[in-house]
This record gives C-alpha cells, sequence and structure tokens, in this order.
C-alpha cells in the first residue's frame, strides 16, 4: 500500500515516543510505501479532486535523520491506498475545515483515518456525555451559576476547556471553594466559553489511564500517566509519569461497550481516557502512547494498529 500521513511537521517528531512514527515505521517494515504531507499544503480547485504538496519518503534509521524524501510534487488524494489523519490537536478552525477537504477526497474514492465526519462529530471532551454510564459526574455549560451549583453539590470539582490538551487549564477546586470565581472568569471569559466539569476522582492518583481501541478492540495494556508531586494532572506533556499496565476488568468492559460503536462510525484508532473506573475523555483525533506501551511491555501496538488498517482496507477492497 502506498500511505499518505496528514500531520505535523516531520521535523517536529520526537521519534523515540512519537506514535506517528510508529506507525510508519511498521509499516515501511512490512512493505508498505509512505508519503507525508501537513493540513496546510491540502489544497481543492473547482473542477480538480482535493491534492496535497506531498513528500515521499523513506525512514532511514537514523536517530537524528530519521527520514529522507524521495520526491516531492502535489498528488491527489483518493490516488493512495489509504490516508491517515494524524495531525495534533487543538482541533481548531483550521482543522475544521480540513476535515472538509478529507472529506470531499472521500467522495473522490480517498480511504481516510480516522474518518473526517467522525472527528467533527467526536469533540474530544464532549464525545463520553453519549456514554453516561462510564463517565463521572460531568456538566457542560457557558453558565457561572451552573458551575457554582455543580460545585455545590459534588464539592470537589475539575474545571477545564473543551479545547485543551496535554492538561492545559485544567483546576481544581475542592471543598472550600477557592479561587472558583476567579477560575470561572479565566476560563469562561464572561459567558463567551463553554467548561466542562467534572466531580474530581480520587483514583488519579493511580494514574489517568489511556486505553487504545484500535479497531474496535483495546490493546491490553494501557498506559497510566500518573501525577507527580504536588500535580493533579497526569498528562505526560505536564509532567506526569507513564506506567504501562494490564488492562482491569472494568477497563475490559468499557473497551467493549464503546469500542464497537466508535469503530462502526469510522473511528479506527481512539484513545479512552479512564480514571478508577469512569471514562473522562474520548480521544480521537491524534491518539498516542504506542511506543511507551510497547517499549516496557512488549505487546507491540503498531503492529496491532497496521494490523487493522489491513483488515478495514481488504474489506472495503472486498
Amino acid at each position: 500500500m502506498n500511505i499518505l500521513f496528514v500531520a505535523d511537521p516531520l521535523v517536529s517528531f520526537k521519534t523515540y515516543k512519537d506514535t506517528t512514527f510508529a506507525m510508519m515505521r511498521e509499516l515501511q517494515k512490512r512493505g508498505h510505501t509512505l508519503a507525508a504531507c501537513e493540513p496546510q499544503h491540502l489544497q481543492w480547485q473547482t473542477g480538480h479532486p482535493v491534492t496535497a504538496l506531498v513528500r515521499q519518503i523513506e525512514l532511514t534509521g537514523d536517530a537524528d535523520d530519521w527520514y529522507r524524501v524521495l520526491h516531492q510534487g502535489r498528488e491527489a488524494l483518493h490516488t493512495y491506498d489509504a490516508v491517515l489523519m494524524r495531525k495534533d490537536p487543538p482541533f481548531d478552525s483550521e482543522f475544521f475545515y480540513a476535515t472538509h477537504l478529507l472529506e470531499q477526497a472521500e467522495r473522490e474514492g480517498a480511504k481516510v483515518f480516522n474518518s473526517p465526519r467522525a472527528l467533527r462529530d467526536h469533540p474530544e471532551k464532549l464525545a463520553l456525555m453519549e456514554f453516561a454510564a462510564f463517565a463521572p459526574p460531568t456538566l457542560v455549560t457557558r453558565s457561572p451559576e451552573a458551575i457554582r451549583h455543580f460545585h455545590a453539590e459534588h464539592k470537589d470539582i475539575i474545571l477545564k476547556p473543551l479545547d485543551g490538551m496535554g492538561g492545559m487549564g485544567i483546576f481544581r477546586v475542592g471543598p472550600d471553594g477557592m479561587n472558583l470565581g476567579s477560575i470561572i472568569e479565566t476560563l469562561n471569559q464572561g459567558g463567551a466559553t463553554s467548561v466542562m466539569v467534572q466531580r474530581y476522582l480520587p483514583e488519579i492518583v493511580d494514574g489517568d489511564k489511556r486505553l487504545l481501541v484500535i479497531g474496535g478492540e483495546a490493546a491490553p495494556f494501557s498506559l497510566a500517566r500518573i501525577p507527580q508531586g504536588s500535580e493533579i494532572r497526569g498528562n505526560l506533556a505536564a509532567g506526569g509519569k507513564g506506567v504501562a499496565m494490564p488492562l482491569s476488568d472494568s477497563d475490559w468492559a468499557i473497551a467493549r461497550a464503546i469500542g464497537p460503536t466508535l469503530a462502526a462510525r469510522g473511528l479506527l484508532l481512539v484513545g479512552v481516557d479512564v480514571i478508577g473506573d469512569k471514562v473522562t475523555e474520548i480521544n480521537v483525533t491524534s491518539p498516542t502512547c504506542f511506543q511507551e506501551i510497547h517499549q516496557q511491555t512488549g505487546f507491540d501496538v503498531p503492529a496491532m494498529f497496521v494490523d487493522a488498517l489491513q483488515t478495514v482496507m481488504n474489506s472495503s477492497n472486498g
């Protein structure tokens, strides 16, 4: 297969931990060819298919100069066997527009993963609300009064912006309500911005677990992102420590309940964040943690992903 990655600039990759790089390495190992572009390189002109300024690449195996460019030019997306949308968050207006161009490419025959429409339909903070049986008490609102009532009911809460990533903008407010007004003002911006509020889950001390659901099935290990020091955030980007561990019974129950539903909607790869036995986020844009789990447990997550991709491709071609 000839695979096109729509991703962040290749020069920004930290290959020792990057999941997109791990996908590329496994695909090349199996004899597939690789190409890459950035969302800004997508183009759609009337009377023409969606194209991108694409670089055909080959991985070198070198830690620093890890790829070489074999060819560069403008290519139609539908000429590739699969297009993998791996642009990191935030899901801003340009990401939104990119999904529309990718959806047009689908109409022209391209096979895009994750599905552009599914990316739009499953905002990462809100998607968990569909699966309320597995979610902690959660409120999404612009109303400061509603947030205050939620705090009065649950006493210990977490507040975060809907467009945050990597632990950005997460606040905890305890029973004393210290700084609640200031935090609401910061996040809510005078009623202009929606805020997600959740009951604090003390199980965070054991880690915010990332479950990887691939082709509707869970990888058997999660990566628990464990807060360090006085932090409440387990995100690796916020200094959390990543520890791989086998899925618990409740993890398996969550994955089996929601995985097939999301896969049927075109979400080949999903990262489900779990604290204790509660889902706190469902990540669909560019889920990570492949390399950390592989390195710590020996379970080959990149191979599982490529197996699932090949299965979907064979099924669609059949």
